[in-house]
Parts: C-alpha cells; structure tokens; sequence
C-alpha cells in the first residue's frame, strides 16, 4: 500500500481510503467491524464517512453509519487513523438532518460537527468535508449548470458567502475539533473561490476535493485536474466502480441485485444512454486482458497521478478483498491505450 500526503496536510493517507455509505443500511454493525478490521489490516489508514449516511438516506437510518465507525474507533488507536466526515448542506429534501438544514452556516455547522464528533466517539476529525455545495450547481447525475435555479418566485435567493462558510470552518479549527477542511461534489469555480479567500482572509485552506471519478465519469480530468495540480490538492475519488456498473454485473444482467435495482431512482447519474454499451465494452476489454472488470476499473483510478486516495466500499468483505486486491494489479501500457480508445468512444457517458 502506497501512502500520500494529502494535498498541502500533513496528513499521509493510504492510496485505498474506506467508503462506509453501506454501514447500517446493507451491512450490519458486526459486518461492518469486520471490513474495518480487515482494510486496518491491509495498510489502509483512512476511513471516509457522513453524517447523512447510510445511502440512501432516510429517516429511520440517518447518522447510523457515524454511529457504528465510533464503536470501531473507540477499540482502536484513534492516533493511527484518519477520519473523514461530511457536513450536509441544503437543497436535498432532508428534513431529519437538523430540521433540513437551511444553509451552511455557523450554527449548521457547528451542531453538525458536534453531532458527528458524538458519534464518532472522538474529539477531533482529521478531515471535515463540506458535503456538496449550498449555491446552485449541477450535481449527483445532473449536468447543466441552469441560472434560472438562482430565483424564487422572482426573488434572487440568498446563499451563505464562502467566505462565512470558511469563518465557522475556522472557529472550530481553532478549537481543535478539526485538523484541515475540504470539499465534496465541487465545481471549479467554487474552488478557486474557497482558495483565493482562504488567502485573502487569512482563513484554512482546503486540503481536498472529494469528486466522482471513473471510466465513465471522467469529467475531472477537464478543468479540475490542473487546479489539483497547481494549487496542491488532493482528490478523494468516489464511486470507482460507478454503483456497480464497471463490475460488469449490470452489463450482463439488469437486474442484477445491488444499489441500483434495490434504490430505484438513486443512481440517476447511471440513467444515460451510452452507461450500457460503455460498461459492457469496458467489461469485455478486462476480460481480453485477463482481469475482472471490477479489477481493471479500480486498478485505472488507482493509479491515475492526480488521485490522491480512491474510496473503495462495499457490501462484503468478498468484495472487499478483491477491491483492495486489486491495487496489485497495474495495468500494462497497452491496455491503458486501449482504455483511452474506449473513451473517446464513449466519453463520459454518467457525468
């Protein structure tokens, strides 16, 4: 296992981090211990997790994920750790999180920092994430930025400044609760935003942008990856394996049980036309090359040199282990040219 200092930090985090969206809904408690034990055991020092998890989120589940990562943690050398979590933000119908929370602002996340150290058992979060962002932007399967979403009923809506968003970020960095900030489902305008006033203010800088990234979702590589590169940022890659779809089940079988078929409607960036034939040829060239297409899809992101930690989860340690057990497998020149043949073909078809 390789390790990365991530992005300015001094955090040095495996290459593999632990995706734990699935603790509370389709794992239990005790099987979620066991995955945390065996990825501990395989070099793996970062765990990522919400307050709004698991996936989807719901009332009856809300915070339970935090909740069961904190029983692990509290039996575990918190120092030899890293742990991530995520402020949820506004704008997705959630009114079990702190009555739906109405921005990002002091008080929001504040108590939400407080209710996720609680839970985590812990005093600190080495990395606090703000979930996606309160202004209107295109995300989780939507596309188009639309200036339209910036009314209501004629009225310009009022979003809470970065720069206020970076204040409370501060205060509680201050306070020893938090060790470095990032940001989740960001656009590129918002993160120059956050790095021109963390300067100019005197105020933290983000460490990280944790995106989506994958064979068929590669729109990072457009405006995002030059900014990781010149201003120092790490990128936290989710979904690897697009909810499945690059595992090739899907691509043989529909139906197949997973996210995609157990939520209906949750994984609508997966909903595009060409996500089919892309997976399906995807899967057909891991084949030729002696792989599984999980391994192929995983070992891409694994390797790619703006990446600086790729969230892997799953809902078995099966898949677990061949998840991590594919960070052994480097793919050859060739069939990294094959792969860039395929993606002009099908360019990112789930965006």
């Amino acid at each position: 296992m390789d390790y990365r200092r991530l992005g300015h930090s001094d955090l040095n985090v495996s290459a593999l981090s632990l995706g734990t969206m699935t603790f509370g809904q389709q794992n239990t408690e005790a099987e979620a211990h066991q995955q945390l034990d065996y990825a501990f055991t395989q070099g793996i020092n970062f765990i990522d997790t919400a307050e709004m998890y698991p996936v989807p989120p719901r009332a009856e589940t809300v915070t339970r994920t935090e909740s069961i990562v904190g029983t692990w943690l509290k039996k575990n050398p918190r120092d030899q750790v890293v742990v991530a979590t995520k402020v949820a933000g506004p704008r997705r119908n959630m009114r079990w999180i702190r009555n739906g929370p109405a921005s990002l602002d002091r008080t929001n996340i504040r108590e939400a920092l407080e209710g996720s150290l609680q839970r985590l058992q812990t005093d600190y979060v080495d990395l606090y994430q703000l979930h996606w962002p309160e202004r209107n932007v295109p995300m989780f399967g939507q596309y188009q930025f639309d200036p339209t979403q910036e009314f209501e009923n004629g009225e310009e809506k009022h979003w809470v400044p970065i720069r206020e968003q970076l204040e409370a970020l501060a205060e509680l960095v201050a306070e020893g609760k938090i060790r470095y900030i990032g940001v989740s489902n960001e656009q590129p305008w918002g993160i120059m935003q956050f790095l021109k006033l963390a300067e100019e203010y005197k105020l933290p800088r983000i460490v990280s942008i944790q995106n989506c990234y994958n064979l068929i979702n590669r729109g990072f590589e457009f405006g995002m990856a030059e900014i990781v590169y010149r201003e120092k940022l790490g990128l936290m890659a989710y979904s690897p394996l697009a909810f499945g779809h690059l595992s090739g089940k899907y691509a043989t079988n529909p139906q197949a049980a997973g996210r995609v078929t157990e939520f209906k409607g949750f994984a609508q960036r997966y909903e595009k036309p060409n996500v089919l034939p892309a997976t399906q040829a995807y899967a057909a060239l891991a084949h030729r090359h002696g792989l599984s297409p999980a391994e192929m899809a995983l070992s891409f992101v694994y390797r790619r040199w703006f990446v600086a930690s790729t969230i892997v989860g799953a809902t078995s340690l099966q898949q677990l282990e061949e998840n991590i057990g594919a960070w052994n497998k480097p793919l050859s020149e060739d069939l990294l040219c094959e792969i860039e043949a395929l993606h002009l073909r099908y360019m990112n078809p789930a965006p």
